[in-house]
């Protein structure tokens, strides 16, 4: 099969070998996939990844449960083996055994085809298109900040990045009525949330004060956080969607003075996500910049990096 393959490089391969179906697991034909920042951090060494990259898909069950064939799907990132203490405490995305799609010790969705365990796959509803459907992984992590943190109309609240998630991550904040900023260094997603009438500027032009109840911070960089620690209030929350390559220093020290929660937000609630969509709460599609067919894998990693781009998506085999 194609596929994008990261091993101390990256490399499209036209044969690489065809998943084999083992029971308990289904073969999904991929449509289309999503490039995110976390494939980019792996290329340049995130979580010391080997294997076909990619964790953001829609497609068809092709091979497996009778019970999924010819579906169309989603798929929970986190293979996990339900057995380990995480796991029965309810918290399997942390499973101590676990694999993540693209990302950690299993073959990502970068090709033709991507073998996903039967418990992971959830059915896409026809109403929801692919080029929105591509998009619920992500939305997903977006919905979680708002999962671990509540938020009502009194809220401040501050969206540091306007890319990928930071656009996600707005959008499912606003629906909630609060009092919402998104600052980041993107002028054309900038002025995406300004058509969404959502408030925005661009960072040069902010001028943090430590009033903001809650940060999330979205941006990809260490120095994301520093900005958090300046914007959020005494006993405010930071929530941390970032993930990248290499360590910065930071001076956690206004964390410890001003008694603020630092909180990690990862993967998050797909009925959530394809909830919104149905409603048509959240746009997803004019995100969408680019798309490359999978032959082009890899010239559409170093266009997801331009950030002249916002979404470029791979199409694989369209339905």
């Amino acid at each position: 099969m194609r596929a994008l393959v990261f091993d101390n490089g990256l490399k499209y391969e036209p044969s690489y070998a065809d998943p084999q179906v083992t029971p308990g697991e289904c073969l999904v034909n991929v449509h289309l996939a999503g490039i995110c920042s976390t494939d980019l951090q792996i290329v340049r060494g995130y979580m010391g990844y080997v294997g076909v990259l990619g964790h953001e898909m829609v497609g068809t069950v092709q091979a497996g449960s009778e019970e999924w064939l010819g579906k169309r799907v989603v798929c929970e990132i986190n293979c996990v083996c339900r057995k380990c203490d995480m796991c029965q405490a309810g918290l399997a995305n942390h499973c101590r055994n676990r694999t993540v799609m693209g990302i950690a010790g299993r073959d990502g969705c970068f090709a033709d085809q991507v073998l996903v365990p039967e418990r992971n796959l959830i059915e896409v509803p026809s109403a929801v298109a692919d080029e929105q459907a591509v998009f619920i992984e992500p939305l997903a992590a977006a919905w979680q900040v708002v999962t671990q943190i509540p938020v009502d109309s009194k809220t401040r609240v501050l969206v540091l990045g306007s890319g990928r998630l930071g656009l996600l991550v707005a959008q499912v904040v606003n629906q909630l009525g609060c009092n919402l900023e998104v600052v980041g260094r993107n002028h054309k997603s900038l002025g995406l949330c300004e058509r969404k009438h959502i408030q925005s500027r661009h960072v040069d032009e902010f001028i943090p004060r430590a009033d903001r109840d809650l940060v999330v911070e979205c941006t990809g960089s260490p120095a994301g956080l520093e900005l958090a620690l300046c914007a959020v209030r005494p006993r405010g929350t930071i929530a941390l969607k970032s993930t990248y390559a290499g360590r910065g220093e930071i001076d956690l020290a206004p964390a410890v003075v001003n008694e603020v929660a630092i909180i990690g937000s990862r993967c998050g609630p797909f009925s959530k996500a394809i909830g919104s969509l149905l409603r048509r709460e959240v746009d997803v599609q004019s995100m969408i910049s680019r798309t490359f067919k999978i032959e082009r894998a890899v010239e559409a990693i170093q266009a997801a990096a331009d950030r002249n781009n916002i979404k470029v998506l791979l199409k694989i085999n369209p339905s």
